[in-house]
């Protein structure tokens, strides 16, 4: 048997990892994933009362023909929530059989605070959460094992490594558990692309999975059929993890670096810059905004012109791919919610958008200006946030009222009052100040109060 533990319930490691890992016991393998709840928030109680089983749609057009493909998905041997039961979650650290750790903790998720503490938990990051679990394997003589976060960060399993290096050195875990972790342990780098528009909002779309799967499944979750796995092949992994089509289409190669690029400037990215207008614009989802004449020419200028050209030399092979990807958002099947992509704002577009930004300036001496656009619609979503009684942040747009979500101190910065320019100037957020860049806070500045006022930039 070849177990993971998966930091993470949402749709789309539902849809993606677990699927796949299903795909090949149906195939003939012996996998079993169980998922460790990071963070507080949330709830395992479907996964309890559905015995952690559940259906996975696969909805699109396949060589012009609608598809509509259900699997349902018995990969999972449990769950845990750390913050309930401890000694369930270290007593996995101890499998013999445990060979995998999958990750999906958002952009946000691999980072690093000198303040946490080994004998906290709960409010620790997650590489420090993946400190302890493989400090404790180490203690019990276990063997190492591949990490495989899915964070779509640049050289994700890279940064995972070192943000457990430095909280080795900073709990004082000594050499020989650092010579474990470096010599035994594998961080994979690796790439995933598959759009989940997850558990559908609406009752029309309920009712009819209702239907088609033949039970209510709470945890029911819809993607595309479109998937791709890219990872980097270190150690023995090819051992666990199959090459080729097994529901998505998997790659093991020296090294990910296009397929990586590719994807998160191309989909990522565009999906990131055009969804802060799509929301002030009153579209409900990215098919929405594809069918609005005004909204999928902004999408498919800022390919064309802001994103595309600085991918890689072969430009029109990265237009093949921006063409496939305009028509993979027009899946009618998706309904994938704006709202949904806009968790976590700030760190997607510092990861997906930002260096699409700064190599249009590098190369033009001058401001994206698609780019700029969206990321000023952005700032006037976060200039308008609000604090309500019941402790969740809200935004006021000119169709609607939504609940955003991104980290509380960004939320906070913004409901007290707080200044655009002056959070554009965060090392802390951006990496970088942004208003370094010759004209983009003026631009930002200038744009946020039209949006503000009424009228359109766009």
């Amino acid at each position: 048997m070849i177990k993971i533990v998966q930091f993470g319930e949402g749709n789309f490691l539902r849809t993606f990892v677990d699927l796949y890992f299903d795909t090949l016991n149906k195939e003939g393998g012996d996998y079993k994933v169980n998922i460790v709840k990071p963070i507080t928030f949330g709830s395992l109680e479907n996964f309890d009362k559905q015995n952690n089983k559940y259906h996975i749609v696969l909805r699109g057009v396949k060589n012009g023909k609608d598809v509509e493909d259900v699997y349902k998905v018995d990969v999972l041997e449990g769950t845990v929530s750390p913050f309930e039961d401890i000694d369930k979650y270290y007593a996995l650290a101890v499998e013999d059989d445990l060979k995998i750790i999958v990750s999906n903790t958002t952009e946000a998720g691999i980072c690093y605070h000198e303040e946490d503490k080994f004998d906290g938990f709960e409010n620790i990051t997650y590489p420090a959460k993946l400190t302890k679990f493989l400090y404790t394997r180490f203690k019990a003589g276990k063997e190492g094992l591949y990490m495989m976060p899915v964070e779509l960060i640049d050289n994700n399993a890279d940064e995972l490594y070192s943000c457990v290096d430095k909280y080795i050195k900073l709990w004082n875990l000594g050499a020989d558990f650092k010579k474990w972790n470096d010599e035994q342990n594998y961080y994979c780098n690796t790439l995933v692309d598959r759009i989940v528009s997850g558990n559908p909002k609406d009752e029309q779309t309920k009712n009819h999975l209702i239907e088609l799967i033949g039970e209510d499944d709470k945890l029911v979750s819809v993607g595309e059929p479109f998937g791709l796995w890219a990872v980097e092949n270190k150690g023995e992994i090819s051992k666990y993890i199959k090459e080729g089509v097994h529901n998505i289409e998997v790659v093991l190669a020296d090294s990910i670096k296009y397929y990586k690029k590719r994807k998160v400037r191309v989909l990522n990215g565009s999906h990131t810059n055009i969804v802060p207008v799509g929301l002030w614009k009153g579209a409900i989802t990215v098919y929405d905004c594809m069918k609005d004449a005004t909204l999928s020419k902004f999408l498919e200028d800022t390919l064309n012109e802001d994103i595309v050209p600085f991918v890689s030399n072969d430009i029109e092979a990265t237009k093949v791919f921006a063409e496939s990807i305009k028509g993979r958002f027009l899946n009618p099947y998706l309904n994938h919610q704006l709202v949904s992509i806009s968790l976590n704002s700030i760190s997607k577009w510092r990861a997906r958008d930002l260096p699409s930004f700064k190599d249009y300036y590098e190369s033009h001496g001058k401001i994206a200006p698609h780019l700029t656009i969206g990321f000023s619609y952005l700032m006037a979503i976060y200039k308008s946030v609000v604090k309500k009684d019941d402790g969740k942040y809200y935004v006021k747009l000119p169709t609607r009222e939504i609940e955003l979500k991104d980290d509380i101190p960004y939320l906070e910065y913004f409901a007290n009052g707080g200044c655009v320019i002056d959070f554009m100037k965060d090392v802390n957020v951006w990496g970088e100040d942004l208003t370094s860049y010759n004209g983009f806070a003026d631009a930002v500045k200038q744009n946020v109060k039209t949006i503000l006022s009424g009228e359109n930039i766009i």
